[in-house]
């Protein structure tokens, strides 16, 4: 089994089908306890080729699984947080049935786990495109104490894996993650150039400076519209200090003032983004 770790906060996985000798019966097999959310249950994993989970919810189709010892409460809330993005106006109805479509037709997922060992014993299908959630990084309380503190990563997370396989599918010319689209080309700007590779340094006037060697081209506009999109919403707002050797936009006034081309893209009401940063309490 090899996992392809394209980005540093998405994991873009191709795993090989489980092999006739996986039975449904080798999936974990436990007592589940359903959660006391008001719109989501967690449920057994009796997915076959999903090897090493015990758990999953269900968010419109989509799943977020769970590896044993995961929090229910931390499972929950991302589930909650990927339910507000898509519909973010919280009326039962997701806001852009083709980004929905398009994740679903990529069979997107989500899952989470404890520590890195638990990589050592997952298996997924090679026909799904998954995402990664840390138990310990996904901090509902940051919500609730002023957005002090630990940052919640479920923000980034679910985030990633709706622009990565909703939007970059539904609107490829505009949100497509390789060069000459809309996004790329704003990106080029925020970075001061188009750069296949990490600049050392980067050009004075760039405010957008990730510099993680790891990180493809597409990579980088999966960070970059991560960046936008939450510092419009207020996520960054109290951050500057431990985000600006990545990005220097953290509020929505810098982004309207200084990034005119993505600022214009993410609030085209063509588009359907979320106006609402998630909080972890949808419809309730």
């Amino acid at each position: 089994m090899k996992f392809l770790k394209n980005i540093p906060h998405i994991l873009i996985l191709f795993f090989l089908i489980c092999s006739s000798s996986c039975k449904k019966e080798d999936a974990i097999d436990t007592i589940i306890n359903a959660g006391n959310d008001p719109n989501f249950n967690i449920v057994i994993n009796s997915d076959i080729e999903y090897i090493g989970f015990n758990r999953k919810v269900m968010v419109f189709g989509i799943a977020i699984y769970a590896v044993p010892g995961i929090d229910d409460k931390r499972l929950l809330h991302a589930a909650n947080i990927m339910a507000q993005y898509l519909d973010n106006d919280e009326n039962g109805i997701v806001d852009n049935e083709l980004v929905l479509e398009k994740m679903l037709a990529n069979n997107a997922f989500m899952f989470m786990w404890n520590s890195e060992s638990d990589f050592n014993n997952l298996t997924m299908p090679e026909n799904a495109i998954g995402q990664d959630l840390g138990n310990d990084e996904t901090v509902p309380e940051w919500h609730t104490n002023g957005q002090i503190g630990r940052f919640d990563a479920s923000l980034e997370e679910v985030w990633h894996i709706i622009t990565s396989t909703g939007y970059a599918y539904a609107y490829p010319d505009v949100f497509g993650e390789e060069t000459g689209t809309s996004l790329s080309n704003a990106m080029d700007i925020a970075r001061g150039g188009n750069f296949t590779t990490i600049p050392n340094p980067y050009p004075s006037e760039a405010w957008y400076t990730y510099d993680d060697e790891t990180c493809t081209y597409e990579c980088m506009n999966t960070e970059y519209i991560y960046w936008s999109m939450t510092s419009i919403l207020g996520a960054q707002t109290n951050r500057l200090d431990e985000i600006s050797q990545e990005w220097d936009l953290n509020t929505i006034e810098l982004v309207q003032n200084n990034d005119t081309a993505v600022y214009a893209l993410l609030t085209n009401l063509e588009y359907k983004f979320p106006i609402i940063l998630p909080d972890g309490t949808y419809r309730q």
